[in-house]
């Protein structure tokens, strides 16, 4: 592909998506992560898009965007289950844990369907869902409580609101694992959508142990609003494709865990 092709395929990429990765990029295109990067730096000189760490956006764009839960689960799925087997080791029988939104913490869900026998607090509609239909179809080996709290509708398909928060400070849970939009050295663990970040807040508080579920994708990226700050948080899980310093950043302020991803070819 010349040129010129690639660089209005990804500025296609971006103005459909306002936020696109290189990984993602170089496979759609067919061509290594390097020559992916030296199109974005192109483009950014030219100010058609905007370089972030990982990828690229919209120039000029405002940290609220939110892509929708279907889009986001089928990205990065490897790294995903492989952070979600590392978090259900944490699980143990009768414990209260808390799952916010996402797609991190639905791969969760999917490997505690058949763990111990556990309470569930969440906020998502589909991981409520998952529970209730692997019960219903005998599939779970156990059958575990699921509490899922109420409030407004997000496109990333949580619950949010006064609603929710108002159940939640009446909760007191063992552990939380926390998926969010992105994590970053000053700004912390951040999300686009003001009501999600008050409700994970809420989440935080009420659980004795937080646990953030996190790709290294998510590093760099900005959401418009603040859940915790890195030292808030007890752990975070993300996978070996963190660089170094973002790593050596995280453990500074908290317990890191990363565990190895082989992503077939």
């Amino acid at each position: 592909m010349l040129p010129v092709a690639r660089h209005q395929a990804i500025l296609d990429a971006v103005q459909r998506e306002r936020v696109v990765r290189v990984s993602d990029l170089a496979q759609q295109l067919g061509v290594s992560l390097m020559t992916v990067r030296r199109d974005i730096e192109v483009l950014e000189e030219g100010g058609r898009l905007e370089r972030i760490h990982g990828g690229a956006k919209i120039p000029g764009d405002t940290s609220t965007h939110e892509p929708g839960f279907d889009l986001k689960s089928t990205q990065l799925t490897a790294e995903k289950r492989a952070i979600a087997v590392e978090a259900a080791s944490l699980v143990q029988e009768g414990m209260a844990v808390g799952l916010s939104a996402g797609t991190t913490t639905w791969a969760l869900a999917k490997e505690l369907v058949n763990g111990p026998q556990i309470t569930v607090v969440t906020n998502s509609v589909r991981i409520a869902d998952l529970f209730h239909h692997a019960a219903s179809a005998g599939s779970a080996r156990y059958s575990s409580t699921v509490i899922l709290i109420g409030g407004e509708r997000t496109p990333s398909d949580a619950l949010v609101g006064p609603i929710a928060t108002g159940a939640l400070k009446q909760l007191h849970l063992d552990v939380l694992f926390l998926g969010v939009h992105g994590m970053d050295a000053h700004a912390g663990f951040t999300t686009p959508n003001l009501l999600e970040a008050e409700t994970d807040r809420a989440f935080v508080a009420a659980a004795r142990k937080t646990v953030v579920l996190a790709d290294h994708t998510k590093w760099g990226m900005l959401g418009m609003s603040s859940i915790a700050s890195l030292d808030d948080v007890d752990e975070v899980i993300t996978d070996s494709g963190l660089g170094p310093e973002a790593q050596r950043q995280i453990r500074d302020n908290t317990t890191l865990r990363v565990v190895p991803v082989q992503v077939a070819p």
